[in-house]
């Protein structure tokens, strides 16, 4: 009794009660993979209660985080066929459909924040012409979400240089990232960031590429010990709607419903530096130890992920070709 009593607490807390929903004129459904208790599940409340104040309960916001519903790799399928509302994805898993969108993951070339928000601005060189193609998937982005830089996690001592990934199993996620795996010597192995804790518990893989973000949400210091702040890509995710529903929504819900997203991305993407400055230190205080390439090391990254920009550039196709030399500009 006390499980349901606890269960229906929770759901009500998120906007799950099928009361408010009934009442509703609008109910978006939103799947997230993180833990609610990660800055995107923070960031998906704050639309949330934004969503309900504005439109005084007309919509109601159903959160259901940690991959209760979909894994990051599903959602732009379910959004898409809309099996579901509204979903979060990390940028890459439109990968299939648009290789254009791993500009972000080409090594070392959005390495300043002042880079990365030019990049990201909405309507920009860079995320407008990908804003416009995922729209042939079915979906519309409504806002980015900031994750901040990829890092390495592993076990002993840092990943110093490309010598140090030499015959090591690495988890990844996404496809741009396997081939930066393997241009410095590591072999990639595709776990999505629900997953990821048990591959490292397990030893499925050696070194991991994540944010260090998801190391707080996640705990990660409890089977890895060191981050290497290699910073070598930047990790974005997108809260797309299916498109054919949010044509079918009222002008003024549109309207209200943008708002709260502009909101939303702007909270976000002004916090990061604080989100990871507080995961660094969180991972510290639990026995991580934290390493920055020098200079010299950094130059060896960069010279071995070279073909990883090859092969950018004969799969992404003309929008790949506009939008790395949209991103030289920056």
């Amino acid at each position: 009794m006390k499980a349901f009593q606890w269960a229906l607490g929770a759901a009500v807390a998120l906007g799950l009660g099928t009361s408010a929903s009934l009442a509703a004129d609008t109910t978006l459904r939103i799947s997230l993979q993180l833990p609610l208790t990660s800055h995107l599940g923070q960031n998906l409340v704050l639309f949330k209660e934004e969503v309900e104040k504005t439109s005084n309960g007309a919509i109601v916001v159903e959160i259901y985080d940690s991959a209760q519903l979909y894994k990051d790799k599903q959602v732009p399928s379910a959004v898409g066929s809309g099996s579901i509302e509204m979903g979060v994805a990390s940028l890459t898993q439109y990968v299939g459909d648009i290789p254009a969108v791993d500009i972000f993951y080409q090594p070392f070339l959005f390495d300043t924040e002042e880079k990365v928000r030019a990049a990201v601005a909405k309507g920009s060189p860079v995320r407008g012409p990908i804003d416009e193609a995922i729209k042939d998937t079915g979906s519309t982005v409504l806002w980015w979400q900031a994750y901040g830089g990829a890092v390495m996690l592993s076990n002993g001592g840092p990943i110093k240089t490309p010598a140090d990934m030499q015959g090591k199993k690495v988890r990844v996620f996404g496809k741009t990232l396997g081939d930066f795996t393997q241009a410095t010597g590591g072999a990639p192995t595709l776990i999505s960031g629900s997953e990821q804790y048990l591959a490292y518990q397990r030893g499925t893989v050696d070194v991991g590429m994540t944010g260090v973000s998801g190391v707080k949400s996640r705990k990660l210091w409890e089977v890895m010990d060191t981050i290497t702040v290699t910073n070598h890509a930047d990790i974005e995710f997108i809260v797309v709607v299916n498109t054919d529903f949010w044509n079918g929504l009222p002008e003024d819900h549109r309207a209200l419903i943008e708002a709260a997203a502009m909101k939303a991305e702007a909270d976000v993407r002004n916090k990061m530096s604080e989100i990871e400055a507080a995961a660094y230190d969180a991972a510290k205080e639990n026995g991580m130890t934290i390493y920055t390439p020098n200079a010299e090391e950094i130059a060896q990254w960069k010279a071995a992920s070279q073909p990883v920009y090859d092969t950018f550039s004969e799969k992404a196709g003309a929008l790949g070709a506009q939008v790395l030399e949209a991103a030289r500009k920056l």
